[in-house]
Parts: C-alpha cells; sequence; structure tokens
C-alpha cells in the first residue's frame, strides 16, 4: 500500500483487521503525516522511499505481494507507479485512486487486472443518503449513470434498467425472474424526472435494507437522460404552493433588509421639508396647491425661473424635464455600478438572486463536495454551495449545472445567511477543514434549530466524540465510508456493489472476458440465468462508453468488460466461464 494519508490508515486498518492480511506500507516518512498510526497497527512493516520507483518496489517485495494499492491525492504520480508496478509484476492486482475518473477509466485498459477507485464518490452516495435522511444509499454510480433501487410503479418506464425481484405475494422474494416485466422491484436510472425518495431495498422484512456505498467503483459523468418536467416527480401540492409564496415574499423582505435606517430618516425628514416648503410658498405667495408645488420643485432642482404665466401643459413638462435631469446623474451612476456588482455576483452569488427555502447547501467543493453537488443535482434537489475559493475543483461544475456558488468563509454567519440557511432542508459541511466544519454546523444550528447537519471530519474518532459532544447526531470520516471499498477491491476484485432483497443479496460485479475462454465469442443471451444473473452493461476496448442492456444476440468477445448482477451462485459460475484458466472463487460474505 503507497500513501501516508486518513485513507491510507483507514485501510490499512481494514486489511489487518477484516481480512487478518499483511501489509507492507510505503511512504515518504514514518514520522510525519500518519506514518506513526500506520507503524503502530499491527502486521504491518512501513518501507520509507521518497519516490515509488523500482527500489522502493522491490524493498517491499513488490513480487511476492497479493495486490497493490495505490491511494495517494495524485492521480499522476499514481497512473506513473502503476506502470512501473506493472513493469515489475505484469499479473499483480492493482487498486488505483483517482479523482478523475474520466481519465480512470481510459487508464484502467492499460492494466490486466486493474480497479480505479475515488474515494469522493463512494463516500458521496453515504454522505448525500444522511442528508436527506435515509436510513443509508440505495443508489450507485456507474459510468454514465446513477442507479438506484425502486418499486416498478414509482419510476418512469424509460428509466428502468432491469427488473430485480418480484416481492408481491413471494415468499421468500424471487429474484432475477425469467419474466423481467414480472419484477415489482427494478434497478433504474436516478434523474430529475425520477427521484428517489423513499428506498425500496429492504422488502421481506419491512426494513430499509442497504445499497453498500462500496457500490461505487466507477464514477461517470451526470446522467444521459434530460430533464421532462411533465413527468417530473415533485412535491406534494400543498408544499409546493407554500414554496411559491415564500419565494413571492422574499425578494420584498430582502430589499427591506438593504434599507439602512438612517437613510430612511433622513428621507423622511427631506419629504418633511418639501412639502412644509409647498404649503409655505402657496400660502406667502397666494398660490394655488399646484403652483405652490410646481415652484417649490423648479427651485429645488435649480432648473431656472418658475413659469407661473404658462399653461399647465408647460408647467408640467418644465416639471418633468427638471426631475429627469436631477434623476439622469444617479441613475447613470447606478448603471455603471450595477453593472460592476452583477459582474461581481456572477462569481459570489452564481445564480441565487433571492432568498429560497427547501433546498441543500453543500459546503466546500472538492473532491467530495463536487461529488455530492452532481449526486444531488441527478436526483433533483436544489442546491447552494459555498467554497471559499473560486478556483475549487467543483466551482466549475457547479455553474455548468446551474447551481448557485457562494465564494465566502462557510465558519462566518454572514454567509451561511446569504445561502438562506434558515430554510434549508438540509446542510452538508465538506470542507477540508474541520474546523471550518465543526464552526458552519454550530452556527447553522443556532440558525435554524434541529436543522440536518451532515458533518464531514478527517478523523473517524474525532467524528464520533463530535457527534457526542456538540449534540451532532451525523458526522462522517470519508476515509472510514472509503477503506472498506478499497479493501474489498483487493481482496474480492469483481464486486463492486450489494443490493440486500429482504434477506437475500444481490451483487453488481465487474467480470473480465479472457481469450479462449467459454464467454469469448458467446451471446449475451447465452449468458443470462433467470434467478442467476442478467448483464446490464457491456464495455468494449476500442469503444469508449458502456453498452448499457446489450442486445441479446450481441457477440461477447476477449477483452470486452460484463457488468452483471447477479447471486452468489450465478457470479461464481461466470466468472468461471470468463477465464477458463483459473478456478473462480466466490466472494465472501
Amino acid at each position: 500500500m503507497c500513501g501516508d494519508d486518513p485513507l491510507a490508515h483507514s485501510l490499512v486498518d481494514e486489511l489487518t483487521s477484516r481480512y487478518g492480511a499483511q501489509v507492507t506500507v510505503i511512504l515518504p516518512n514514518r514520522r510525519r503525516n500518519h506514518g506513526p498510526q500506520l507503524a503502530a497497527l499491527p502486521k504491518v512493516k512501513i518501507i520509507e522511499a521518497e519516490q515509488l520507483d523500482r527500489n522502493a518496489f522491490r524493498a517491499a517485495k513488490l513480487h511476492r505481494a497479493q495486490g497493490l494499492a495505490l491511494v495517494q491525492q495524485d492521480d499522476v504520480g499514481n497512473i506513473h507507479a502503476a506502470l512501473r508496478a506493472q513493469e515489475l509484476c505484469p499479473h499483480l492486482r492493482l487498486v488505483i485512486r483517482m479523482f478523475n475518473m474520466s481519465l480512470g477509466h481510459a487508464v484502467r485498459r492499460l492494466f490486466r487486472d486493474c480497479a480505479v477507485l475515488s474515494d469522493a464518490s463512494i463516500a458521496a452516495p453515504e454522505l448525500v443518503a444522511a442528508a436527506l435522511g435515509e436510513v443509508a444509499p440505495h443508489f450507485v454510480r456507474l459510468p454514465g449513470r446513477t442507479l438506484y433501487v425502486a418499486r416498478r410503479s414509482d419510476v418512469h418506464p424509460h428509466d428502468i434498467i432491469c427488473g430485480i425481484a418480484v416481492t408481491d405475494g413471494a415468499q421468500p422474494p424471487e429474484l432475477l425472474p425469467a419474466d423481467d416485466q414480472a419484477s415489482d422491484l427494478v434497478l433504474a436510472v436516478a434523474n430529475r424526472r425520477n427521484r428517489p425518495i423513499t428506498p425500496h431495498i429492504g422488502v421481506a422484512d419491512g426494513d430499509a435494507e442497504t445499497l453498500d456505498g462500496a457500490a461505487t467503483a466507477s464514477e461517470g459523468a451526470a446522467a444521459d437522460e434530460s430533464f421532462d418536467p411533465s413527468s417530473a416527480v415533485s412535491r406534494p401540492r400543498r408544499h409546493r404552493r407554500i414554496t411559491q409564496l415564500r419565494r413571492l415574499f422574499a425578494l420584498p423582505r430582502a430589499m427591506l433588509t438593504l434599507v439602512d435606517s438612517k437613510l430612511e430618516i433622513a428621507t423622511l425628514v427631506l419629504i418633511v421639508l418639501l412639502a412644509a416648503g409647498v404649503v409655505t410658498i402657496a400660502w406667502l405667495e397666494e398660490l394655488t396647491l399646484w403652483q405652490a408645488f410646481y415652484t417649490t420643485l423648479i427651485m429645488a432642482a435649480d432648473a431656472g425661473d418658475p413659469v407661473l404665466e404658462g399653461s399647465l401643459i408647460q408647467q408640467i413638462v418644465h416639471t418633468v424635464v427638471a426631475v429627469s435631469g436631477i434623476a439622469l446623474v444617479p441613475v447613470l451612476t447606478a448603471t455603471v455600478v450595477n453593472a460592476v456588482v452583477n459582474a461581481r455576483l456572477a462569481v459570489v452569488l452564481g445564480r441565487l438572486r433571492a432568498p429560497i427555502s427547501g433546498h441543500i447547501i453543500v459546503i466546500g467543493l472538492g473532491n467530495v463536495g463536487t461529488r455530492v453537488i452532481r449526486m444531488l443535482h441527478d436526483l433533483g434537489h436544489e442546491v447552494v454551495a459555498i467554497d471559499i475559493s473560486e478556483s475549487a475543483r467543483g466551482v466549475a461544475v457547479a455553474y455548468e449545472l446551474g447551481i448557485p456558488v457562494i465564494i465566502g468563509d462557510a465558519s462566518a454567519e454572514e454567509t451561511l445567511r446569504q445561502a438562506s440557511v434558515r430554510t434549508c432542508q438540509a446542510m452538508l459541511a465538506l470542507s477540508t477543514s474541520d474546523v471550518t466544519n465543526l464552526e458552519a454546523a454550530l452556527h447553522a444550528r443556532r440558525l435554524q434549530p434541529g436543522l440536518r447537519v451532515v458533518l464531514r471530519l478527517f478523523d473517524h474518532d474525532f467524528a464520533q466524540r463530535v457527534e457526542k459532544a456538540f449534540q451532532i447526531p451525523i458526522s462522517r470520516s470519508v476515509s472510514a465510508l472509503a477503506a472498506p471499498a478499497f479493501a474489498a477491491a483487493l481482496m474480492e476484485r469483481e464486486v463492486i456493489g450489494t443490493i440486500a432483497v429482504g434477506r437475500r443479496v444481490l451483487v453488481i460485479a465487474e467480470v473480465l472476458v479472457e481469450a479462449a475462454s467459454p464467454l469469448d465469442g458467446s451471446r449475451v443471451a447465452e449468458v443470462a440465468h433467470a434467478g442467476e444473473l442478467r448483464v446490464v452493461a457491456l464495455a468494449r476496448e476500442d469503444e469508449p462508453r458502456l453498452r448499457w442492456l446489450p442486445y441479446p444476440r450481441t457477440r461477447i468477445r476477449a477483452g470486452d468488460r460484463l457488468t452483471v448482477i447477479a447471486n452468489r451462485t450465478g457470479l461464481s459460475r461466470i466468472l468461471a466461464d470468463s477465464t477458463g484458466s483459473r478456478e473462480a472463487t466466490t466472494p465472501g460474505d
């Protein structure tokens, strides 16, 4: 294992405690970062090396290793190290940590046995589920799709990937039935018209079982389907009307808050003086109220002498010209200032032009925050993002998705007010600073007592203690969430996710078809087995995108990668048929 950050520590702890593995860690210095904590773990050997070169790998006896995990926060550095490792051990199992999963999918094809994972995308479903108040993540990111488990009746027919189980009247549930249309539980595409609200995963016992957070072995672009307003899953009408009324009155309230009380007093005094002047001139010069008003206004505007002998139309025109002359200079000034302010607001506030309600605030647009805002957007939720830097990784993504971005310090109460924290549905504090996250959470709780706050903290033990001390019930460590998936990728290889249906389990797996194996040259229809396995997608070596639900007569070639949903028996069978040169082992529970 190469790395010395929180993920490296959590991964080594997972490998040694759960799998009983002997782990060799390559890091620059055992006394810096998480080096001391790693060295204190049992069954761990430390190799100090400034670079992941041949000498470092030979010192770690790479040729005798079961696998190599490259978990540094450097995409290019991890790829470089993987290429060096492959030169030394061509058949070594590789697990590479990357943020840019578009690059990761392309890089994975360079290696014979490789998994590319993103800790941010693995943790994102758990964080999103916590913010939405769900029991556990019930959706999974795959290349080009966000998938989730739902009832067939709750999903648009065009967005159903495949049926999973027949649960109505079936005890136990019938998994992967031969008649796909008979399944009332389906795997579907999550997008703005299919907005997952209630998970339908634990069906036999009435409990919401989990769709494993480790199900994110790969990350792609947002869902391909476009938003269809006519079929959108909306909130209840009453709630929608209340939200519309709030937005209607939000702008006047916001404008009133911008008016300084001293300015109001000064304006009132001037109006009173002008009115007094009109009455006084009318009394002294024996004029009508109109003539007195006209004379007073011309005098105040310094627009020449009043023409009392002229007609009423002349006096009105004279008044309009005088008032226009007074207003011209400040209006031109205001126009220039407004243009400058709007240019700044385009950066600072994105498209947030007025206070809103029912939204979700995401603080921090780094690796994790970027995944979270994209996933929330895919699921159809309104999002407001906050980051202290305009150059943060997720700012461009937020603008692309039309998500308002506030550039400011999230630990400042004023910044949270700008994001309308008093009326938000939930807040996720996901910045890279534990102090900022904790301070923002405390401010938000004070402004809106009882607000659901999801707090990201790097140290898992610290996160647990914060929950107790500050009564913030949802604190998460991204490294602790991601480590089981990285460990499973090293030890179990093909399994990238699980779906619990009552007391039975289906797995989502990716299978590489090797040359001269039984699968090489067969058709997709011949691979599927009712009750055991169904092919969800097919990836060709020479094609950049997955083929979702490939045609049954499509021939499978060596080098293809099949994404399947299966039970353990079906997975064992397809693993055996995909190699022909090694015995497949059933992944452990």
